[in-house]
């Protein structure tokens, strides 16, 4: 029998299924970052996921990396995320905000002044980013000065402040992908030769900071953490990843957080295996996965909960579908960050499939 649909305690809080919505990029707020009525529609759609963790979002105007990605930095973005978060629970749902601060994947026109990107070190990305004008190079980034640092690990607590008053249920630390937290952990982005760099405590650093920033807020029981180990994604590397995310998440127990959700692709080693008995919390399993990939990480043990991205993205009523052994919607690619209703709050539920 499938254990979807058991209960599972994530932190605080009790979750009727253990199917979590995965943070996803859709590209549908205003170029304040602002997610309007549209993005409300959206979430509350898919209030029937155990737990929904939000794209990501900009804890500071300098952590953004893509047009029209969301804030949480101004009253404004506040109030907006604060209808987000009513539009799910009217529904019964229960909903994560993710926070990602891109560091050097970003570019200047997206940045406040046209200013350089941030990052641990100055070292250039290969790639490019989405911009007004559609898709420009990386530059290279600015290396924060030691003095910097304090702030930005300051702007995680103050975003998950906000996004608490928002409504929020708790907040998600992106510490993958290759954004700000993962170029200070990795050993080809991180560069420095303080107590931010070198050693793999030193590099461990930020995040444990930026941790405790968020849990001092919110308490750990509402604070999950992202990591991806050999993603590679956004041009990142370590020279030792499996060292390197043992290491960190054994220090992640100290803050007794609700969850550590590892999303792997492609990545040869076995790291639940490697990283899930490190863990004393809730582990969430995500990474293409299929119902039946799904199901087997549930009753094996690994995962306490699943993670799903195109699938609920396509599927608003993805629990309910797996129910009934239901057909999938497939997910149109060309819209997942084109602004508008396509691709977006149009698919349709089973009920509505029905009645057409």
């Amino acid at each position: 029998m499938s254990r979807f649909f058991t209960p599972v305690r994530i932190g605080r809080f009790e979750l009727p299924n253990r199917l979590v919505m995965a943070p996803m990029t859709r590209s549908r707020s205003d170029d304040a970052g602002l997610p309007g009525d549209l993005v409300a529609t959206y979430y509350g759609q898919r209030a029937s996921a155990g737990l929904i963790i939000t794209e990501g979002v900009y804890p500071t105007a300098m952590g953004k990396g893509y047009v029209r990605t969301p804030g949480i930095e101004t009253d404004a973005q506040l109030a907006a995320w604060r209808h987000v978060a009513d539009a799910v629970h009217a529904r019964g749902g229960r909903i994560f905000m993710q926070l990602m601060h891109c560091g050097r994947i970003s570019h200047p026109s997206l940045l406040p002044e046209d200013a350089l990107p941030v990052a641990p070190s100055a070292v250039k990305p290969a790639g490019q980013t989405w911009t007004a004008k559609g898709q420009q190079d990386f530059v290279t980034p600015r290396a924060l000065d030691l003095a910097e640092i304090a702030g930005v690990v300051a702007s995680y607590g103050s975003a998950t402040r906000r996004a608490l008053d928002a409504g929020f249920d708790g907040v998600e630390l992106h510490a993958a992908s290759g954004y700000l937290p993962e170029q200070f952990l990795s050993s080809g982005s991180n560069q420095r030769q303080d107590e931010y760099g070198g050693s793999l405590a030193n590099r461990a650093r930020f995040i444990l900071e930026v941790l405790t920033a968020m849990t001092a807020e919110a308490g750990g029981d509402r604070v999950g953490i992202k990591i991806s180990p050999e993603m590679n994604y956004n041009d990142i590397s370590d020279a030792a990843p499996q060292e390197t995310y043992a290491y960190l998440v054994e220090q992640l127990n100290a803050f007794s957080p609700a969850y550590l959700h590892v999303a792997l692709f492609g990545a040869k080693v076995d790291y639940h295996g490697l990283l899930r008995p490190r863990f004393a919390g809730a582990y969430l399993a995500g990474g293409g996965l299929d119902q039946n990939s799904a199901d087997a990480l549930l009753k094996s043990g690994p995962a306490d909960a699943v993670v799903f991205g195109s699938a609920f993205l396509a599927n608003p009523d993805l629990p309910e579908r797996f129910r009934q052994g239901a057909t999938l919607n497939a997910p149109d690619r060309t819209t997942f960050f084109t602004p508008g209703e396509q691709g977006y709050t149009d698919y349709p539920a089973l009920r509505a499939a029905a009645i057409a």
